[in-house]
């Protein structure tokens, strides 16, 4: 075994989880994902490619008609995206790796802000990466960007630079303005830009509005690879599919990549998520007003609870706060998980300079189950 990999952390969040699997006493809201499953018209368009006997390999970028309906999905987002630079993957963390793996050699300085999805920063370091970790900072509980900070950690000899935004925890979406200064400072240094934009539906800045995205302001010739997912505003975690928006001219390389990794995506499960993109106008609005009132609802009754830091999330699936007095932020899950029966994230999770805090994500078909985990941590905290 590699020592890269032996050296790994791994997964806090499932170290929390795995401790209290199997325990229905628990209020679990430890995963990034919804209670809801997925609706039945997806579920039944695999079924019946299924019964169609859809048993075989695909095109290594996906079906023809799937790229097609992504690239005119991203369009309507974003403006004109061709059909070519559309790559079907086996799920969002599938879409991530093969990005690092088309750009990124051994020694390659990659650039990540930070606090953010584990899995973001541990892929460049499997490929043998030197990794820089440029920290949001909180401010009264709302993480910002220390935007010359970021400017000036990327250099020439950067080659990567991954952002997450919408955040993976802390809900911290970039604004245009500081994705443009990036995109240009990013040109003007010839570093790729891997932007983790999975989360870009679920923002709540305004009614059926999408969170800013590199692919409103870039050209099709940029260094920029774009990230996606059916996960989040399609309610299909489980389905493992995902999407990669590429530069023009990288398609070849990306569907050899995609080939040594998983093949392709399996054709039923691109089925389904041809009938998610038709379905896009039903399913999405719904799915961000309820985690608006989520999120409303959550953020609320943790902003009632004594010296709790907390401010209410512009994007993403999360609140992520900070109880007072707590600084181990994983033996304070695994109590709460104990002594409360209340499933949260520890946000060591995520980065060094998340430890005290905690993610609980709010994405809850039964919104009173956040009512009932408030109540638990409060009584915790009394106690």
């Amino acid at each position: 075994m590699r020592q890269t990999i032996r050296d790994l952390d791994a997964s806090r969040i499932r170290e929390v989880a795995n401790a209290a699997m199997g325990r229905d006493d628990v209020l679990a809201f430890w995963f990034g994902e919804s209670d809801e499953v997925t609706p039945d018209f997806i579920r039944e368009a695999a079924i019946r490619s299924l019964r169609d006997g859809e048993t075989f390999y695909s095109h290594n970028l996906g079906l023809p008609e799937l790229r097609e309906a992504i690239a005119r999905y991203a369009s309507g987002l974003h403006g004109p995206v061709a059909p070519a630079r559309i790559a079907v993957t086996s799920g969002g963390v599938n879409a991530l790796m093969l990005a690092v793996q088309a750009l990124v050699d051994p020694g390659d300085r990659v650039v990540a802000v930070t606090p953010v999805w584990p899995n973001l920063t541990a892929q460049p370091l499997i490929l043998g990466a030197a990794l820089v970790c440029v920290p949001l900072q909180p401010v009264q509980g709302r993480w910002t960007l220390d935007l010359p900070a970021l400017l000036a950690a990327i250099t020439p000899a950067t080659r990567l630079l991954i952002v997450n935004a919408p955040n993976n925890p802390t809900g911290w979406t970039l604004t245009r303005p500081e994705q443009q200064a990036i995109l240009d400072h990013c040109r003007r240094t010839g570093t790729w830009i891997l932007a983790d934009e999975v989360y870009e539906r679920l923002f709540y800045a305004a009614e059926g509005a999408c969170a800013p995205s590199f692919l409103d302001i870039a050209t099709a010739q940029d260094r920029l690879v774009v990230a996606h997912s059916f996960s989040k505003s399609f309610l299909m975690t489980g389905w493992r599919l995902g999407w990669l928006v590429m530069p023009e001219g990288m398609e070849a390389d990306m569907a050899k990549l995609i080939e040594f990794n998983t093949s392709c995506a399996s054709v039923f499960t691109q089925r389904a998520g041809l009938a998610a993109l038709a379905g896009a106008d039903e399913v999405t609005p719904r799915v961000v007003r309820h985690l608006r009132d989520c999120r409303d609802r959550l953020v609320a009754g943790l902003q009632a609870l004594p010296d709790v830091e907390l401010a209410s999330p512009p994007g993403g699936m999360y609140a992520f706060f900070r109880v007072p007095g707590q600084g181990d932020s994983l033996a304070l899950a695994r109590r709460l998980v104990e002594e409360a029966g209340l499933g949260l994230a520890p946000g060591r999770a995520f980065a060094p300079e998340a430890e005290g805090w905690l993610r609980w994500c709010f994405a809850s078909r039964d919104p009173r189950r956040l009512d009932q985990g408030v109540q638990r941590l409060a009584a915790w905290m009394r106690r």
